[in-house]
């Protein structure tokens, strides 16, 4: 999977980091930033993505399409298919355009609008990874974690880096009988999370 990365997805990954790094270095307050996750945590999520059981992939905030990049990969490797949600205008367009050139239309259905709009018409999900606007966290947290499949994986990014914010949703989700968690140190912390299956 990471050996063999071709090279439109490694070229759209490089634009993609460079992009949000001018973004950064501009400080322009008329230009929203792409808020990625690094390197890091895109091969992590990709190895659990490949990891997790048949069923459908989810991902909750697809920004400029660079995560959605790493979890294709897994797709291709576990014949699987993500559906992407976002919201903004601005990153819809990048990401279409992501997926257009780096020639992952195959296994990525981008979906324009709210997330938590459709969430509750997918069933049978058996990965899902959340990063968008973290006071929408536990909602989407528990719409997804009532249709993962046993053995289903969830996860979330930002927890650390967000963990004042977060810190109530955190103290819910770890308490969860339905899922055993944890949030690992990578990138800004993830939360890794998978279904019980007793």
């Amino acid at each position: 999977m990471f050996h063999s990365i071709p090279e439109p997805i490694r070229k759209r990954m490089r634009y993609l980091q460079d992009l949000e790094t001018r973004r950064d270095a501009e400080q322009d307050e008329n230009k929203q930033r792409l808020l990625q996750i690094p390197e890091e945590s895109g091969r992590f999520l990709a190895l659990l993505a490949a990891s997790a059981p048949r069923g459908k992939w989810i991902e909750i905030g697809t920004s400029g399409g660079y995560s959605a990049l790493w979890l294709a990969l897994a797709a291709r490797e576990a014949d699987a298919k993500l559906i992407t949600h976002e919201i903004q205008d601005w990153k819809i367009e990048l990401a279409r355009e992501t997926f257009r050139v780096a020639g992952v239309e195959d296994v990525v259905e981008l979906v324009a609008g709210d997330a938590s709009a459709h969430l509750g018409s997918y069933s049978d999900i058996a990965f899902c990874f959340m990063d968008a606007d973290k006071e929408d966290y536990r909602e989407q947290y528990d719409t997804v974690v009532a249709r993962l499949v046993p053995g289903g994986i969830m996860t979330a990014d930002n927890m650390n880096s967000h963990g004042h914010m977060l810190e109530e949703t955190t103290a819910y989700i770890m308490l969860d009988p339905r899922m055993d968690n944890i949030v690992v140190p990578v990138g800004s912390g993830i939360l890794v999370g998978r279904r019980r299956t007793d």
